[in-house]
């Protein structure tokens, strides 16, 4: 795994959401600037980062 849900960078809520927003929507500037590879490359480090700290995230922690 890339990246540890359960490490305390991650306890916040705010660091979280902020982790996943983030890449999402510099992708989003990346298509609106033709670069369909950054785009992606964002878009699935962001969509990777919303599964690890939302989707599959242990129960509790």
């Amino acid at each position: 795994m890339l990246v540890d849900p359960d490490h305390p960078f991650f306890k916040r809520l705010w660091v979280r959401i902020l982790c996943v927003v983030f890449p999402l929507v510099w992708a989003g500037v990346e298509l609106s600037n033709d670069s369909p590879g950054w785009a992606a490359l964002f878009g699935a480090s962001g969509l990777y980062l919303l599964y690890s700290l939302f989707l599959s995230r242990r129960g509790g922690k």
